[in-house]
Order: C-alpha cells, then structure tokens, then sequence
C-alpha cells in the first residue's frame, strides 16, 4: 500500500502539481491532506478542486479555518498584519461554490484503516491544531501523545518541516509543506508512507516547481510583493 502524504499547500498549485507529476507512474492507495490548503498562494480553487476531484483524504487547517470564518461572515482578530490580511480576504473572495462547499465539508481530523493499520490526520499535533510539532520537540511530548491518542501512523503538518518518529509504537509523520517550505530552499516538500507486511517506511522528498509561475500569478492579483520574495527565498518573511 502506498499512500502519497501533502500538507500546507497554501494555494500553491504548481508546486501541488510538481509533486504529482513526480509520481507519475505510481498508484497511490490513498492521498491524505493535513490542512493549511489555502491562503498566501494565489491557486485556492485550483487546490481546492484537485483535492476533491481526486477523493483526498483532507481536514482544515489554521489559515483554512479562518477562510471559512470569513465565509461564513465573521472575522478574526490575528493575523493583525495588513499584508497577511488582504491574502485572507482575497482567498475568500476568489472562491467559487464547488471549492466553498468541499472546503465546509472538512473537519479538523480525520481517521481511516488501512492494510490494517489506523491512521489519523491533524493540523498541528493530535491534541491542538496550532500546536507545532518538530524533529527536535521533546521525545517525552511524542510519548504523550502517542499514550493519549492510540492510533498506528499519525500524520501532522503546521510546522511545514519533515520528519519521521517512532515513538512507542506510534509512527508520527509531517511530510512538510507543499507550497511553502521555510528552511531556504523553495522546493516543495511531501512524503510517500509505504506500508507492506505490516512493515511502515516512509520517504521524504524535496520537489522543485515553477516558481516563477506562481509568482506571475501573484504579481496579475495585485498581492502584496512580500509574498514574491517569500516564494523565491523559500523562507518565512513576515
């Protein structure tokens, strides 16, 4: 069984789309999305359509929760930067009714079998969505969690950085950010979780794309330039 593993793509379709074409000639079992899908690229119905088209298994995320805040006529306090703020407003504006139902139809995890193996999506870690999980986070912290929340495999996103742990029999796994990797490299990140023979193995992968492209597309919408350089740096900018 091979399951292709995304989070954070923030939008961002042609680095979603040069993951893909990656694995072009691979079957995959299952796609599974950890949220963050929206906000900061200039692709949301794009993202939000391949996701449903091609039966994702996807929950919401921070910025995604804020959207449908928005959607849904409320507001929110933070980000309080007006950079980030257009790129919320913006991202719910542009969104079209297929791509705003399928986005009110996630929750916030989700869980599933297979090949006997339970797994479950989270944003941020199992026990808040904004919590940020890392490599280096406290061996005892993963203990915890993998006491409190016993599943096989858990997969998160939120610190859009890459890992793989076993911790008392659980396998914790962020396959990083599709769309918007910090560590100065702009290639998108995303994981294939292999299971075979109860055996689990997961690959990361780094995954150039055009990013020239989704900067075109940001400089046509009139976004803030900052985004610009974030894309090109590969880094967080604000």
């Amino acid at each position: 069984m091979k399951i292709l593993l995304l989070s954070d793509i923030h939008a961002n379709f042609p680095a979603l789309e040069a993951c893909l074409k990656a694995f072009s000639g691979v079957t995959f079992d299952a796609i599974c999305n950890c949220g963050d899908s929206l906000v900061y690229g200039p692709f949301p119905n794009q993202t939000l359509h391949w996701l449903k088209a091609n039966n994702a298994y996807s929950i919401i995320g921070n910025t995604d929760k804020k959207i449908i805040k928005l959607l849904k006529g409320k507001t929110f306090k933070k980000p309080k930067k007006e950079e980030k703020r257009v790129m919320y407003t913006w991202t719910a504006e542009q969104l079209d009714h297929p791509a705003k139902n399928y986005l009110l139809s996630l929750t916030k995890s989700f869980t599933f079998t297979l090949a006997d193996q339970s797994i479950a999506l989270f944003h941020g870690s199992p026990a808040h969505p904004n919590e940020f999980l890392f490599p280096d986070t406290s061996n005892v912290r993963f203990t915890e969690l993998a006491a409190t929340y016993l599943f096989n495999i858990i997969v998160t996103g939120h610190s859009h950085t890459p890992y793989h742990k076993k911790i008392s029999n659980t396998h914790f796994i962020n396959p990083g950010s599709v769309g918007r990797m910090f560590d100065a490299n702009p290639a998108a990140s995303c994981a294939v979780l292999t299971i075979h023979n109860k055996t689990i193995h997961v690959n990361h992968h780094r995954i150039p794309y055009p990013v020239e492209q989704t900067i075109q597309s940001l400089k046509e919408n009139n976004l803030p330039e900052i985004y610009q350089s974030m894309y090109r740096l590969g880094k967080k900018l604000n």
